[in-house]
């Protein structure tokens, strides 16, 4: 799930939970918005996590690339 995502989720689910006052028969909104925003934040969060394990451990330098760092 990507962010973009996971935060429309959020948003989307908090207007379901805080905003909507309508009532439906056999579904409760304000259910659905809570499960919504736990999807998007538990998605937001492996999103994260994933963005941060994919990061390189070390900042390569100014005019480095995948030829120098493999000659030193």
């Amino acid at each position: 799930m990507q962010l973009g995502l996971s935060i429309t989720l959020i948003a989307i689910g908090a207007i379901l939970k805080y905003a909507i006052t309508a009532d439906v028969s056999g579904i409760d909104i304000q259910v659905v918005g809570v499960i919504l925003m736990a999807v998007g934040i538990l998605g937001l969060a492996i999103s994260l996590l994933i963005l941060a394990m994919d990061r390189p451990s070390s900042p390569s330098g100014p005019g480095d690339d995948d030829r120098t760092r493999r000659l030193r």
